[in-house]
């Protein structure tokens, strides 16, 4: 079967063989490519017109206990300058966002065993307190069952947990030893069991993927089904063993952006930072492929440099809470609105 009437067999079915998946990914066109987006972009807006929903992220704490081969924080990284955000420091953070409209905070930090689960669990229920109307998404890694059920308990809404490969022997060369891919998929599927809107991702372009590898992060999502799905260019960073390896390209990205869109209709799609971090014009191409969600960063000014996990991570407007009346006028200027929303993935 030609690429073209694979992609349109997937609009159909929203399902493809894994040897489908892998063909798509391999050999495509510009043709399939432009189908692909404006597939996408039709299904989006079926479901969620015109909308853009923000997220103010807060990254906590740059300490790690992990050592993944391709991230900057890693564990062994002693260039990096460590920091934490004390509790009221976050409320600030989440309050100054509150004010810039924003109905979603996203609370992301490396795997820090200072933030326990008493410490987590009274940050996120003063934040559910004091602003009811908002959700909160945790980004904190890998957990046990009852730390997840008591975060959830506590009154976290999402968890978001990239899977990174979907590929056993892919994930073994992207991490070392004692991280191993079981138990990072047993932590998502915890995660679907408690009732968060969980959500998954990989990067595109890290080192030793494939289109086989590709092909098995899409058949992946597609039967795991999450309600979130973070993915983005890798960007090598410099005091990482990957720091020679070539950054994915914002192209393929926003192409698997709509593959994405078309598997998961619903999905709520991030613009990630990667991705306008190697493309001057990355925010708004995913967009136009089939995104629907921004992070603007909230994290204070004189900390959000040193949550470095690859190098020149974007810190111009798009990036930055404080100058959201400028990403409104950048999204109305493509046709889309940033509304004040919880934007929670709605049911189809």
């Amino acid at each position: 079967m030609h690429n073209f009437d694979l992609l349109e067999k997937l609009c159909n079915t929203r399902s493809l063989e894994l040897e489908e998946y892998e063909k798509l990914v391999s050999d495509y066109d510009d043709k399939t490519v432009q189908r692909a987006k404006e597939c996408a972009v039709g299904i989006r807006k079926e479901i969620y017109s015109n909308k853009i929903f923000v997220r103010g992220l807060i990254e906590i704490s740059n300490f790690c206990k992990s050592n993944c081969l391709y991230c900057g924080i890693r564990r062994e990284n002693r260039s990096v300058q460590r920091y934490r955000l004390s509790k009221d420091t976050i409320l600030s953070c989440c309050q100054n966002g509150y004010n810039l409209g924003f109905r979603t905070f996203v609370l992301q930090s490396g795997e820090d065993d200072y933030y326990t689960d008493d410490i987590m669990c009274d940050i996120v229920s003063e934040i559910k307190r004091r602003f009811p109307d908002c959700a909160v998404t945790l980004s904190l890694g890998e957990k046990d069952f009852l730390s997840y059920k008591r975060l959830f308990e506590s009154g976290a809404d999402r968890y978001l947990l990239r899977h990174e490969t979907a590929d056993y022997m892919h994930y073994k060369k992207l991490h070392p030893k004692e991280q191993t891919f079981e138990n990072r998929m047993t932590c998502l599927y915890s995660l679907k069991e408690i009732g968060y809107q969980t959500g998954c991702g990989f990067m595109v372009g890290s080192p030793y993927q494939t289109p086989k590898t590709i092909a098995s992060d899409l058949k992946f999502i597609e039967n795991f089904r999450p309600e979130m799905c973070g993915i983005g260019p890798f960007v090598p960073g410099r005091d990482t063993p990957f720091s020679n390896f070539s950054a994915g390209k914002p192209e393929f990205t926003c192409y698997l952006l709509s593959l994405i869109r078309l598997i998961k209709p619903n999905v709520l799609l991030p613009a990630t930072t990667a991705l306008s971090s190697v493309s001057q014009n990355g925010l708004e191409q995913g967009i136009l492929s089939g995104a629907n969600v921004i992070m603007p960063n909230l994290t204070p000014n004189n900390e959000r440099w040193k949550y470095s996990i690859y190098d020149n991570k974007n810190a111009s407007y798009t990036e930055t809470a404080e100058n959201i009346w400028q990403l409104k006028e950048k999204m109305y200027s493509i046709g889309y609105e940033i509304v004040t929303d919880r934007g929670d993935a709605k049911t189809i």
